[in-house]
């Protein structure tokens, strides 16, 4: 349900709000970040899911890769417009058509920095070619968005004069760029509510100053119906204003809904992968701590009443609310994760076994999954038998192709197999899964290294979670070497899952 603060709410529950994604184009801007036509097809897809109004695929002026890329978003036939980004030239409109994009976003100096020291001309002279460029745009039916760079350091009379000029040749919109990150949402505000007065306003912030989401919500305020945003808040410097982060905002804060909310989790995991950006566990909506709760309180708090300590559920995004072991666990906590690992214990047992998981988190380490159960079975006295338990691991990456051979033992019986990859932990992985057969079907969530130790002899931890019918189990190895410990962490987990398994694992497949 949204939050009601005031009975003056700045952005009325009616408001129409669409969402323009440019991951693709200035979140592909950020440092190290490259996408394939292939990524650019699958995070297009995903956009698609969410129902993001407009795509800028990319900018087309790149060169004939990037418009390879873009023509294979364009052939999608999305319901989606899908743009490209063009400089304030007629041949970049050109290859924009090349592509068969449905609109175009101008890019024209607004501020005198850009239009004198970048651009080399004069504000008159910047007017008359934008209103050119316009027109040859609409002249080739593209729908047409003029973006005054550098607009929150322009002189606002003259990016008045800049957006009325844009839209009376045609523009279809005209938006108000926070280039740099560079300004608050007084200004704005006051900067969109003057060119609102005169047409169709859209927003693009950054996050320079941490204001990406205050000044989008500013401008929305102020009269923009549309927020250029980026996945994960990717882009130059600090980024663009994420749209994961806009979405909910204007969800839950003003009722206002802008896409399918349920989708950007699933989008934000295909972003990373892609890009190879990790997500920060802090961050809003789609970071790995958004919804994991470890504080003894706030476990207790969350268990009895799961809008305890959230906003929102996180269904609402996609996610599911995880219970973290470490040294803020109490007994509510470790009760239910034994739960949901099906193991019973008194309350007696309980309790021994949340002052075990304190003391090994005051020691600095990170209680996983698989740690806990090891102490509820010492706790309880059992002395389980492995399903799974690695003998011997060989891998070599000197050739070709990487190679790697496991013996392992299953349920009482030696089983050895050879597998290849694209590096040695890999082809490990994959010798696993085939010494394991059909039986052993778990999903690789997640996979993290961290270096331990500093020098040419570093420890490194291999975390690994891993996914079997509805459930989950999370396992930390250190060891020098790195596959190794990515072997013996997803065995440990295989066993954790596979030991409630009632029927015994068929035989490797041929």
């Amino acid at each position: 349900m949204p939050v009601h603060n005031s009975a003056a709410q700045t952005i009325p529950s009616d408001r129409t709000v669409r969402l323009l994604d440019t991951t693709l184009r200035d979140g592909e801007q950020a440092p190290g970040v490259s996408l394939s036509p292939d990524e650019k097809v699958e995070i297009a897809r995903g956009l698609e899911r969410a129902g993001v109004a407009v795509i800028e695929a990319g900018s087309a002026c790149t060169g004939a890769g990037e418009r390879q890329a873009i023509s294979r978003v364009t052939d999608l036939d999305l319901d989606a417009r899908v743009t490209s980004f063009c400089r304030g030239m007629k041949g970049d409109v050109d290859l924009a058509l090349e592509c068969g994009v449905d609109g175009v976003h101008i890019v024209v100096p607004s501020s005198d920095r850009h239009v004198e020291e970048k651009v080399g001309t004069s504000r008159g002279d910047n007017l008359e070619t934008t209103a050119d460029l316009v027109e040859y745009a609409t002249d080739h039916d593209l729908w047409v968005e003029v973006i005054g760079e550098d607009g929150s350091r322009a002189d606002l009379d003259y990016l008045e004069r800049l957006a009325a000029t844009s839209l009376e040749a045609g523009a279809d919109r005209f938006c108000f760029a926070d280039t740099v990150g560079h300004t608050g949402p007084e200004h704005t505000r006051e900067a969109v509510s003057r060119l609102a007065e005169l047409g169709p306003v859209s927003a693009h912030t950054h996050d320079d100053l941490g204001l990406g989401v205050t000044n989008a919500l500013a401008a929305v305020a102020a009269g923009a119906d549309m927020v250029h945003c980026t996945v994960n808040g990717l882009g130059e410097r600090a980024g663009n204003v994420a749209l994961e982060e806009v979405a909910i905002s204007l969800s839950h804060v003003y009722d206002v809904e802008t896409l399918e909310l349920e989708e950007l989790y699933d989008l934000a995991q295909i972003v990373s992968r892609a890009t190879g950006v990790q997500l920060a566990p802090n961050k809003a909506v789609i970071g790995e701590n958004a919804f994991t709760h470890e504080s003894g309180i706030h476990t207790d708090g969350t268990l009895k009443d799961d809008k305890m300590y959230e906003p929102y559920a996180p269904e609402t995004v996609g996610r599911e609310r995880r219970l973290a072991l470490g040294k803020h666990t109490g007994r509510a906590g470790v009760a239910a994760t034994l739960e949901e690992h099906g193991v019973e214990a008194s309350e007696d047992e309980v309790a021994e076994i949340a002052t075990r998981v304190t003391e090994l988190g005051d020691r600095g380490r990170r209680v996983t999954d698989a740690d806990l159960l090891a102490i509820a079975e010492d706790v309880a006295g059992d002395d389980r038998e492995r399903v799974v338990e690695l003998r011997d691991l060989n891998a070599t990456s000197g050739g070709a192709v990487p190679t790697a051979s496991v013996r392992l033992k299953v349920d009482g019986e030696e089983r050895v197999a050879s597998g290849t990859g694209s590096g040695p932990v890999d082809a490990a992985v994959s010798a696993v899964r085939q010494a394991l057969g059909s039986m052993a079907d778990a999903e690789l969530e997640s996979y993290h290294v961290d270096a331990v130790t500093g020098g040419t002899d570093a420890v490194v931890t291999v975390e690994v979670t891993m996914v079997r019918d509805d459930r989950s189990v999370t396992v930390a190895r250190s060891e020098a070497d790195i596959t190794h410990a990515s072997v013996e962490a997803m065995v440990d987990a295989l066993d954790r899952l596979l030991a409630t398994e009632s029927e015994p694992l068929a035989p490797a497949d041929d």
